[in-house]
């Protein structure tokens, strides 16, 4: 990790004030699994508190464990009434319906280039691009990872920056290229930056 700060604090110095104001580097890994691709699903569009209620409920029904089959055993309107929207309840069953079937099989997800693993989870109903970022970056730990479409991200290189608007993904990969290869680390710096005591 020391290198990839190093690398950071030369390369970019608006970074390396962010680096020095937040100070260690300590992101919060997920397991790369079924459950933490369910959590991704229902934190889409949600406050973190909202999204972790509603977490919660999920896993209490679910048993304690977030699982394709046990996850398939609740009906639609018993998910509703944990406070998922239909069209969230229609993923996160498209998901464990093709992770019952070995359609998609997350033990291999480990040895895939993050373009393939991108290519294989969008092909899940209401996974986009951010999701399967996401899950790169805080499941698979994957080093150079930049989330063109966070919000989040998108506020704090301006703020940072001093921008007049928030800044295209173009804009963005080309801000980012100083920071290779270490994307992941500059963004979790760039959260930081907004919210210091994100759960990131």
């Amino acid at each position: 990790m020391k290198e990839a700060i190093d690398h950071l604090n030369r390369s970019d110095p608006v970074l390396a004030e962010i680096i020095g104001r937040v100070g260690e580097y300590r992101i919060e890994f997920r397991e790369p699994d079924f459950e933490t691709l369910v959590k991704s699903i229902i934190y889409q569009q949600l406050s973190g508190r909202v999204a972790n209620v509603i977490f919660g409920r999920l896993a209490q029904a679910a048993g304690g464990k977030i699982t394709p089959e046990r996850v398939l055993k609740l009906r639609p309107s018993r998910m509703r009434t944990l406070g998922l929207s239909g069209q969230k309840i229609a993923y996160i069953r498209d998901l464990a319906r093709r992770t019952r079937d070995g359609a998609l099989a997350f033990e291999g997800l480990a040895r895939l280039s993050d373009e393939e693993v991108i290519e294989l989870l969008t092909e899940v109903k209401g996974i986009g691009v951010w999701t399967v970022h996401m899950f790169l970056i805080f499941a698979l730990r994957r080093a150079n990872v930049l989330p063109t479409g966070d919000l989040g991200i998108r506020a704090a290189i301006r703020k940072a920056y001093g921008l007049a608007e928030l800044p295209t993904p173009a804009e963005m990969e080309a801000m980012a290229e100083r920071w290779r290869p270490y994307c992941t680390v500059a963004s979790w710096y760039l959260w930081r930056s907004l919210e210091p005591n994100a759960n990131l």
